[in-house]
Formats: structure tokens, C-alpha cells, sequence
């Protein structure tokens, strides 16, 4: 039985700015794009969040939701000197550490003796030293597999942790809502909930035959996490599934020629990030990315090993016209090798598009 721990910083770019500048204590805080540049919250306090404002929400709505929230733009020469001390503590647990982001990171800390084999107070001690030494708090999730791990760490967050014990582990996911199983967002719970299935144990009474007809690949990955099982390891070395950059322009590009305006200079931004990559990757496919003035978003894909202008170009061809509106939102990318055949709705994996 593995004993795997989930810690995750809580809002962590605005806890470091909080720690940094008490005075902000306190007060609903963000940091993220400035909102006459089409900026996103990036995360924001509990202060916050009381107002409704979310990570990943357009800046202008958090301020229609909370006119006085105090937005900072992100200074990540400070993140990661935070996340590099926060790595340090995880590694003197246990060498066996994935992390996921700068602040989160899964711990295997099976056969340990510290803390006399205990992961509840390993995991204690852990989010105690980041208090002390760090200066800003995390939550943790105890469990005998990634996945519980990570929605036990949500369960007392702020400042919080919770243990579901391997006895515990049925009834535990039974009551899930579906939506708390990674890979499942809005479109495929409202599926879900439209057919019944509003819990992991509604979604028991589905067979593997029927989870694949509905979602293809996905669905035996259904069939295993609404019961509680996965297998996956901890991997301290895992590896880079793509690369891409993406930008959201101040102005909607009115058209598909306009669009094909700003594709140069944004495929020559992520030609210098892959020239930076410390290691030759085999590309495996191209993408482009498209976010429509209305907020619907689509990707286009194929497989290409060498993709070039005139890939990402005709990819650009495939999504815009899927809708044919202006756009906010442009993104190319690629897909490496290793990559290929990756869980479907896999947590972890950073999101394929950076903000160029």
C-alpha cells in the first residue's frame, strides 16, 4: 500500500506578494493581467475569492465583481525562488517527488521511517517548515494514490489537511461528484449528470463498454477512478508532453487575414523557447489554438514532425472556420513523441499553452 502525499501552497502568487507586503493582508488581492490588455487572473486571495473572482477569469470581470481588488502583475523571479525552497523541503523527505507547478508537487513517501513511518505527520511537518521557512502556508492531502491525494488536498484548504485512510477509500470516492475526477470539466459533467451519473458511485452502475462508447480512451480511465483505483507512479523525472505559446490580443482580430498577420511574430516566439530546450525532442504533432471574441475556444491538429509556417497556417485555416468570428486568442505549439499516448484529462500536466 502506497502512501502518497499532495501538497499545494495555498494562492500562491498572491500569498508570496502577501508575505512580502503585509500591508495587503487582508485585503482582496490578485495578480494577474491588467484588464485594458485583456489580462487573467493568474490566482487571487480568499479575500478575493469571497467576491467570486477565480484564477483563470478575465481581470475585467474580476473588477466588475469586486471594484477595489488590489491586482499586481506576476513577479516570477520571486515565485520561483519561493518554489526552489519549497522543492528543498519536499526533497528532504523523500526522494521520490513530482512536482506539478512551482508550489505543488506529489510526494511518495512509502517505506519512509521519518515521523516512524507516519505520511499524516510527515506531512505536518512538511507544511509546518514552509510556514516557518517560507513564510506562506499549503494545504496537503494524504491517500494511498495520486488522485485521492489531490482532491483530499482541496478538503481543508486554506492552511489544511486530509487523510482518507485506505478503509476509508470506497465510500470516500462514492460520494465524489463526478466533476471532481481530473479530466472531467463542464462539458463532460453536465454529460454525465444529463445521464444520471452525478456521483462517482452513480457512474459505477456504468460499464467499461458504455464509459468507452461515451469517451472513448477516457472512459476506461472513468472506470477506474469513479472506484478509487490508480496505478500511477510518482515520477520525479517526468517528462516535457509539449510546448506552445499563446497570445490574447488587446483588440479582437477582425478576420482570418488578420489572424495570419499576427502568426509570424507568434511562431517565432516559440521558436526561441524550443531553441532553449536543454535536449533535442522528437515532435510527434502541430497545433494551433483558437479563442473566439465570444469566449469559445477550439484546437486544430495533425501529425507532423517538422512543422513549419505553412502547417501552423493551414491549421489556423481549420479553426477559425469552425466558427469564423473574430478572435481574442491565438496559440501554436507541438505535441512531442513521448507524449503520444498520455492520459486523457491527466492532472498535472501544465496547461499546452503558455502566455507569450
Amino acid at each position: 500500500m502506497r502512501k502518497i502525499i499532495h501538497c499545494d501552497c495555498d494562492c500562491f502568487y498572491a500569498a508570496v506578494e502577501m508575505r512580502d507586503a503585509p500591508a495587503l493582508r487582508g485585503k482582496p488581492l490578485a495578480v494577474g493581467g491588467r484588464a485594458e490588455e485583456r489580462g487573467v487572473i493568474a490566482t487571487c486571495n480568499y479575500e478575493a475569492r469571497a467576491f467570486g473572482v477565480r484564477s483563470a477569469m478575465p481581470t475585467a470581470r474580476a473588477f466588475r465583481l469586486c471594484p477595489h481588488i488590489i491586482l499586481l502583475p506576476p513577479d516570477f523571479r520571486r515565485y520561483r525562488e519561493a518554489s526552489r525552497q519549497i522543492l528543498a523541503i519536499y526533497s528532504g523527505f523523500t526522494s521520490l517527488v513530482e512536482p506539478l507547478s512551482l508550489d505543488e508537487a506529489y510526494l511518495d513517501v512509502s517505506g519512509i521511517e521519518r515521523c516512524q513511518g507516519s505520511a499524516t505527520r510527515m506531512a505536518e511537518e512538511i507544511r509546518a517548515r514552509i510556514r516557518a521557512e517560507v513564510g506562506i502556508t499549503a494545504s496537503a492531502g494524504i491517500a494511498p494514490n495520486k488522485f485521492l491525494a489531490k482532491v483530499a488536498s482541496d478538503w481543508n484548504k486554506p492552511d489544511g489537511h486530509f487523510v482518507v485512510r485506505p478503509q476509508d477509500v470506497d465510500a470516500f470516492v462514492a460520494a465524489l461528484p463526478v466533476e471532481k475526477i481530473f479530466g472531467v470539466g463542464k462539458v463532460t459533467a453536465a454529460r454525465l449528470q444529463k445521464q444520471g451519473a452525478r456521483t462517482c458511485g452513480d457512474l459505477r452502475a456504468w460499464d467499461t463498454a458504455r464509459l468507452i462508447g461515451e469517451f472513448g480512451r477516457f472512459g476506461t480511465v472513468l472506470y477506474q477512478l469513479c472506484r478509487g483505483i490508480d496505478e500511477r507512479p510518482v515520477r520525479p523525472d517526468r517528462v516535457r508532453k509539449s510546448l506552445s505559446v499563446e497570445r490574447t490580443y488587446a483588440h479582437d482580430l477582425p478576420d482570418l487575414a488578420a489572424c495570419h498577420a499576427e502568426l509570424p511574430a507568434l511562431i517565432a516566439e516559440f521558436r526561441r523557447r524550443f531553441a532553449k530546450l536543454p535536449a533535442p525532442r522528437p515532435v510527434r504533432g502541430a497545433i494551433v489554438k483558437v479563442k473566439f471574441a465570444d469566449f469559445a475556444q477550439t484546437t486544430a491538429e495533425c501529425v507532423c514532425h517538422s512543422p513549419d509556417d505553412a502547417v501552423w497556417g493551414a491549421l489556423l485555416d481549420e479553426a477559425q472556420a469552425r466558427r469564423g468570428k473574430a478572435v481574442r486568442l491565438l496559440g501554436v505549439g507541438v505535441r512531442f513523441a513521448e507524449a503520444e499516448e498520455a492520459e486523457e484529462g491527466g492532472e498535472g500536466q501544465p496547461d499546452l499553452f503558455y502566455d507569450a
